[in-house]
Formats: C-alpha cells, sequence, structure tokens
C-alpha cells in the first residue's frame, strides 16, 4: 500500500498527525494553484485553509480509484473558482467571429524571463488570468473549463488568447 493511501486510512480513523502528513504533503503544491488563481497571497491562503478542510471532511468520499493528487486539486480549484464567482470576476461572452486569430509571434526578441511573464501574469484582469491558469498550468480543456466558468467554449478560448496576447505586450514593455 503506498504512503499516501497509509495516511488516508489513517486520516479515516481521526489520526490527527495523519492530517498532518498529508496537509504537509500537498499544501506547497495547493498553495501555489491557489497563489496563480486568486493572485494574492493572503487569499491563497484562505482558499487554501478552506479546500483542506473540505478534504479532511471528504475523505470517505474518496474512491481507491481516484488519484489523490487529483482528487484534492479538483477539490482546491473548485474552492478557487468559488473564491472568484464571489469576487464577480467577469467573464466576457464572445461569439467566435469576435475571437482574435492566433499570430504567430518572434520570441527571440523578447528575453522573456520566469519572473517577467509571473509579474506578466500577476497583472492580467481575474477572467484572464484565470482561464490562462486553468489551460497551461492545470492542464484543463477550453470545454472543461468553459464547463467550470459557466461560460461558452469560445469564450473560453478568447479569453486565453487574449490573456497570452496581454501577456506578451507586458514582457514586451518590461524588457525593452
Amino acid at each position: 500500500m503506498p504512503v499516501t493511501d497509509q495516511i488516508v486510512v489513517r486520516c479515516r480513523k481521526g489520526d490527527a498527525r495523519a492530517f498532518h502528513e498529508l496537509y504537509e504533503a500537498y499544501s506547497k503544491a495547493m498553495y501555489n494553484i491557489c497563489l496563480r488563481m486568486t493572485g494574492h497571497a493572503s487569499d491563497a491562503e484562505d482558499v487554501l485553509q478552506e479546500a483542506f478542510i473540505q478534504v479532511f471532511k471528504n475523505l470517505d468520499k474518496l474512491t481507491s480509484e481516484s488519484s489523490l493528487t487529483a482528487w484534492i486539486k479538483r477539490i482546491v480549484v473548485n474552492h478557487c473558482l468559488s473564491y472568484l464567482r464571489k469576487k464577480k470576476v467577469y467573464f466576457e461572452e464572445v461569439g467566435e467571429a469576435d475571437a482574435p486569430e492566433e499570430t504567430e509571434v518572434d520570441e527571440t526578441h523578447h528575453a522573456m524571463t520566469v519572473s517577467a511573464v509571473k509579474d506578466a501574469i500577476g497583472q492580467l484582469p481575474d477572467g484572464y488570468r484565470t482561464v490562462l491558469n486553468l489551460y497551461i498550468f492545470e492542464e484543463y480543456s477550453h470545454r472543461e473549463i468553459a464547463g467550470m466558468l459557466g461560460i461558452s467554449e469560445s469564450t473560453a478560448k478568447t479569453q486565453f488568447m487574449r490573456a497570452k496576447e496581454k501577456v506578451r505586450q507586458l514582457v514586451k514593455l518590461k524588457t525593452q
């Protein structure tokens, strides 16, 4: 039995030490998701805490076929989306005709550093940042993102393309 399965079994029996071990094993990676999604450290900490409370309360619902990491990540992402809904993040609905064409960009002219890209993503409006994070970092499809956010798939694609373009512009400004 893998170590994480043993921790889950002990958590289900109410072992406080196991709860701590589970939190220590997953909290850093899940905090990074929260930080990318909320854009603020204090909000990320609050969302992470609420998400782990749900993880601990619902461990009995975890099926043996489920990946623990994927299950926890799903709970964390859902809490981030709930947080953003409470903030009333706006996703502009657009039709296919309004969607910008993806353009080729010669990125050799831009000295994109990790910190410049992270800064640029941090400056995005909440809607753009949410879609970009879900697509790039959490690897959800545009269809899945659309379902999670209650928007059309074309809107998810458009928000993503606009976010990418905005990041390029911000990085370009910073590196000129």
